[in-house]
């Protein structure tokens, strides 16, 4: 059975996502279609790197992840296919590669499908599918189309470290208004190494001095700092909504200093 999940912007009022799901049902027996999202804020390939990065690890072996944000293929940003984890990614090059996995991709190859029709606005059903249904069938990734050594780096997941501080940002805002952070718990705990610290935001007007195992850790209305189910530092307000308390929004800093 082959499974594809498709991620995009695409909303749910408009023809896309049917339109890509019926192409993929139509070109592929017995294929299993699963939506991670399709509420992506508009061309924001940060947000769709961190929804997939977070929502990729839990599906099987050799699923195919179309992804259609900030799709549309330019000189600088081509179709490409890549084999990352033992998933198969499909989406144009812009730099979301870069940013769903620390890991490099065992294969990248710029995608040569000449697409069935006349315009050119829609890739995901006219190019995306056909190079699914071609991996889903065993083609090998290297017939369908050129290899090449690396994928284009945005590297904005990386906090700023130093001896005794990290600066971190905010890098997505969930449903719940939930402040999630550029820093992962291994990179936290290294810089820590057993040491006292504190955790500023909101420029530096709110600052919290321990880690919660879970929101009902503090009581009601209260701000707590967790690592969430991806293993990134959040900022949350238990039953509450931290952006909105805080006024925070993406790229708002927080910083963490540390002391013995």
């Amino acid at each position: 059975m082959t499974i594809i999940t498709l991620t995009s912007d695409w909303g749910y009022r408009d023809h896309y996502m049917s339109s890509v799901k019926g192409t993929l049902y139509r070109l592929i027996p017995n294929v299993t279609v699963t939506d991670i999202t399709h509420e992506i804020a508009l061309h924001d390939k940060i947000h769709a790197a961190h929804v997939l990065k977070n929502g990729y690890p839990a599906f099987p072996d050799n699923t195919i992840h179309i992804i259609g944000v900030d799709a549309d293929a330019t000189l600088e940003q081509p179709h490409t296919a890549i084999y990352l984890d033992k998933q198969y990614f499909i989406g144009a090059d812009n730099g979301i590669f870069s940013m769903i996995s620390k890991k490099s991709p065992e294969k990248i190859i710029q995608l040569d499908i000449y697409q069935q029709g006349d315009f050119f606005t829609f890739p995901e059903r006219d190019i995306f599918c056909q190079a699914a249904a071609e991996i889903a069938k065993g083609t090998a990734l290297e017939k369908l189309g050129n290899e090449v050594g690396e994928v284009k780096q945005l590297q904005v997941f990386k906090p700023v470290i130093t001896a005794n501080r990290i600066k971190a940002k905010v890098i997505h805002i969930d449903s719940y208004h939930n402040l999630i952070t550029n820093l992962d718990y291994k990179t936290f705990q290294k810089v820590r190494n057993g040491r006292n610290f504190q955790i500023h935001f909101y420029n530096g007007q709110f600052s919290v001095d321990t880690l919660s195992d879970s929101y009902s850790d503090v009581s009601e209305a209260s701000i707590l700092a967790v690592f969430d189910s991806g293993g990134y530092l959040e900022i949350a307000l238990n039953k509450g909504k931290a952006s909105e308390l805080l006024g925070m929004e993406i790229d708002a800093p927080v910083i963490i200093d540390f002391s013995d």
